[in-house]
């Protein structure tokens, strides 16, 4: 990807409230996905401007608000890093900025720059997509000057001023009150009118001429009207249209109303809420289609022989083409008879929004590649041998160590050794008897290291090319339901990657580990034009002034609270753990779902799948959400998670100082002069397995503890840029960090490769990064062998539920103990089902007087390999964890 992403995710790290990574200052998303700029359509560009007398440009951007002082612009050269530059002067038409070619590196030799207008201080545009400046197509003025035009909120970039600029609908949209139940219509523009007229259905229902008659009318100024329904549902079949004059410029504006405010009342869910199963419902006999889109006003079904269109060396003829019939609660249907296995499948919808657009079906189970056709999928074909006996295993979640990684990362290094046509690839990801001078790698590493869950970055269908190798963590949705096929043999083949898939579970499974999947159901990749917001225009996102909100960061965020994406999330999660036999799932910005949804999605999956079945998530979002804080699944609203849980950013922050804090912060494990006492608190709750200091519960299903994740730094390259450069110091920190974190109640997370001190280079945020820097490098593990050794013990004892399932009182008696400058911690823990007695000892590299009592116990592990003698004032080392039993007999 372009250098100008990784700046762009510094400022989201920047300004976002809180963490994947999140610290208590607030969040720092954890999946900064930025969708990469479009390449240009003509990449052979001429050298120069296609004007030789071309100085250089002027950019002039227009907002009704005439409020600039917040605003800039983010210009980028082709292949090159991007930055700020701000306006720098005001006229008749807003604000402007002049730049000469001669500023630029390459003097713009593309003559083609890229442009986004965006906010000073965070990410967020003016305009979703990204837009490109060809200057060929501006004329010069007689200064040797091009002059583009930016209208706010507009996507055209205009080679002149545009006629009728000044004028404006600025709003038209219905208003709900929650509290009366009433519903309004309500419509302002930016100059005064000189007449107006709202129809329905072409049928007039207000105007100017009749305002004063009409009892509907309770406002109404020079610069708009308000109009009530009361206690009434508008008909939002019904197309409502406002037609404005300006009084001055005499100009006629027309714009059809925004009826998203209905979406989440009562009446609307009575009216179209629909219970029962959505998508491509298979049989031998029989596939009833079946999609929800109220406001359409047709929808067509197409079946293609193939998924792979023209443009990818398939065919764009369909075999059958249906119109769909509309039934109740917004739903349309068609039931094709006969055997449609294998088939692909699109809808062609059209409403008042969008004229016959194809889209894949949001229920797919399977697509053709890239995710432009869905399939019709007779799971049973899918099934490897023995899958009937495939269960998840039914661990308590605070039995759990997660292992953290990339289908690809296991096997994209050299060093994996296993064959080369199955590496970065589904199949390479269980592949056994891999290994590299003397130490197992891939699979069967992860076999010997112990971990009983593996979470997989997202696997769902990614919005990419899958003919290409390419790497991506996979934050930018497409189709929900369906695997992303380019982890498949055959991206083609819509049945390959789901057997290949139910392979890996399987694998793992048999193995004693489960699978977890990251699902990111709080964005899409382009909300516009998706084919949620084609079925139902403006339902399943947010909004903010008519623009769609970016609680993500990435452009869009999906509204959970409405009915039918609630619905949905319930109805996809299950069809993954059913289907796919999963053992868990982690949400990405989970606090961007509202918590009804979350706690509903919690007990489905419980109730109707697997009581073991583990969900967790970020409690944070990536910015400004318009979802109400009370209302969404966050860190502060935890007491509320019924069967669930989230990350400990606390402890995290505590042990290293990651997340947002700057590089050069230290934590208790890393500051080698003193020890910070604000974070002891943090460390000894999170040892007892709560996240909030705040909280009085006890509940360490509810908390994940982790130093280190795929985002941001490897736990190495933390250490070394907080300015630690001794490597045997760093080593040992390292071990120190998982070792609390090992040795604490809750969930436990580490991130692939930390057992053998992984480094990404000191690439701080490597989603946008290659294969090489991704990849596990397992002659690190030949490196390191006493560190993975340590770990494997570490895991072993974790999985130990009477030492590690504790909750509620039993956590909170946990006593631990400091020396006197903080510098050592010991705990006790007790398995009375094999009265045996551990004691924990943690030391950090702050020198003080640091001895315990460890007379009659017998080390378990001694994570310096020193040979440490026990007694009754045993020595113990900087950055040793000692982990000493003694029966009780």
């Amino acid at each position: 990807m372009k250098k100008i992403l990784s700046f762009i995710l510094v400022l989201l790290f920047c300004f976002s409230l809180a963490a994947c990574n999140i610290s208590d200052k607030g969040n720092e998303p954890e999946n900064p996905d930025v969708n990469e700029p479009e390449k240009p359509e003509n990449p052979n560009n001429p050298s120069k401007p296609e004007n030789s007398n071309a100085v250089g440009f002027v950019i002039h951007y227009a907002r009704l608000d005439a409020d600039y002082s917040t605003w800039c612009l983010w210009l980028w050269e082709m292949g090159k890093e991007g930055k700020i530059y701000e306006f720098d002067n005001e006229d008749d038409f807003g604000a402007s900025i002049t730049l000469k070619f001669a500023d630029f590196s390459s003097g713009l030799s593309s003559s083609q720059l890229g442009i986004i207008v965006r906010q000073k201080s965070d990410w967020i545009k003016d305009f979703e997509a990204d837009r490109f400046i060809t200057f060929s197509k501006y004329t010069l003025d007689a200064n040797g000057y091009y002059h583009v035009y930016i209208l706010s909120g507009e996507e055209p970039l205009y080679s002149e001023v545009p006629s009728g600029f000044a004028d404006k609908i600025t709003m038209f949209a219905f208003t709900y009150n929650k509290t009366t139940n009433e519903t309004t219509l309500k419509f302002l523009v930016n100059q005064e009118y000189e007449s107006y007229s709202i129809t329905k259905d072409d049928v007039l229902l207000v105007s100017s001429q009749t305002h004063n008659e009409d009892e509907g009318v309770i406002s109404v100024t020079k610069l708009g009207m308000e109009y009530s329904f009361g206690n009434t549902l508008p008909d939002i079949l019904s197309q409502y249209k406002l037609t404005v004059k300006f009084k001055e410029s005499q100009a006629e504006m027309s714009k059809l109303a925004d009826l998203s405010a209905l979406y989440s009342t009562k009446a609307f869910n009575d009216s179209f809420a629909y219970d029962g199963e959505l998508g491509a419902i298979y049989s031998l006999e029989k596939t009833v289609f079946r999609v929800w889109s109220p406001v359409s006003s047709l929808i067509k079904l197409r079946i293609y022989s193939t998924g792979t269109p023209a443009s990818l060396r398939g065919s764009d003829n369909f075999e059958y083409e249906y119109t769909m019939e509309k039934k109740e609660k917004g739903v349309w249907e068609y039931t094709a008879l006969g055997d449609l296995e294998g088939k692909y499948y699109t809808y062609v919808v059209s409403n008042p929004t969008y004229d016959s657009v194809e889209i894949v079906d949001p229920y797919a189970k399977s697509t053709g590649v890239n995710g432009l056709r869905g399939m019709v999928v007779d799971f049973a074909k899918t099934n490897p041998e023995g899958w009937d006996d495939v269960k998840i295993h039914e661990y308590d979640s605070t039995q759990l160590v997660v292992y953290e990684t990339h289908i690809a990362d296991l096997t994209s290094s050299s060093t994996w050794n296993g064959p080369s046509e199955k590496a970065k690839l589904y199949t390479g990801f269980y592949q056994a008897g891999t290994s590299y001078n003397g130490v197992t790698t891939g699979f069967d590493h992860i076999k010997e290291l112990g971990v009983n869950a593996v979470q997989l970055l997202p696997i769902f269908d990614q919005d990419n090319n899958e003919t290409v190798s390419e790497f991506n963590w996979g934050y930018n949705p497409l189709n929900y339901n369906a695997l992303d096929g380019i982890y498949s043999s055959d991206p083609y083949d819509g049945y390959k990657k789901i057997s290949e898939f139910k392979e890996l579970v399987k694998a793992y499974n048999e193995a004693g580990i489960n699978i977890i999947m990251d699902v990111v159901y709080n964005h899409v990749s382009n909300h516009a034009k998706s084919n949620f917001d084609v079925l139902m225009p403006k339902y399943y996102f947010r909004y903010l002034d008519s623009k769609a909100s970016n609680g993500s960061g990435c452009g869009n965020e999906t509204a959970s609270e409405n009915y039918m994406f609630q619905k949905f999330m319930i109805d996809s999660t299950e069809f993954w753990a059913s289907e796919y036999k999963l053992g868990g799932f982690r949400f990405d910005l989970m606090a961007l779902h509202d918590i009804e949804t979350m706690n509903k999605l919690a007990e489905n999956l419980h109730d109707n799948v697997n009581e073991y079945i583990t969900v967790y998530g970020e409690p944070w979002a990536g910015g400004t959400s318009p979802l109400a804080s009370n209302l969404a699944a966050s860190q502060a609203n935890m007491h509320k998670y019924e069967g669930y849980g989230c990350f400990n950013d606390q402890m995290r922050d505590a042990l290293i100082k990651g997340g947002m804090c700057g590089v050069s912060e230290t934590g208790w494990i890393t500051n080698t002069s003193n020890v910070n006492i604000s974070d002891i608190e943090k460390i000894i709750i999170g040892i007892k397995g709560k996240v909030l200091t705040s909280s009085s519960i006890y509940d360490s299903y509810k908390t994940v503890n982790y130093v280190t994740c795929h985002d941001n730094y490897t736990l190495y390259d933390r250490i070394k840029a907080a300015g630690i450069t001794d490597e045997a110091k760093v080593k040992n920190m390292a071990m120190l960090a998982n070792s609390v974190v090992l040795t604490s109640q809750g969930i436990t997370f580490i991130l692939a490769g930390e057992e053998f001190l992984r480094t990404k280079g000191g690439d701080h945020n490597s989603y946008q990064s290659s294969y090489a820097v991704n990849q596990l490098d397992y002659s690190l593990k030949v490196k390191h062998q006493d560190m993975f050794n340590n770990y494997k013990a570490l895991i072993a004892l974790k999985k130990n539920g009477n030492l590690f399932g504790l909750t509620g009182d039993a956590a909170k008696n946990i006593t631990i103990n400091f020396n006197d400058n903080k510098s050592m911690m010991w705990y006790d823990l007790v398995d009375t089902a094999n009265n045996v007695t551990y004691r924990i000892v943690h030391s950090n590299g702050v020198s003080g007087t640091k001895s315990v009592n460890l007379e009659g116990y017998s080390i378990y592990l001694d994570t310096l390999n020193s040979n440490v003698e026990l007694k009754a004032e045993t020595i113990v080392a900087d950055y040793q964890t000692i982990i000493a039993k003694k029966s009780l007999n």
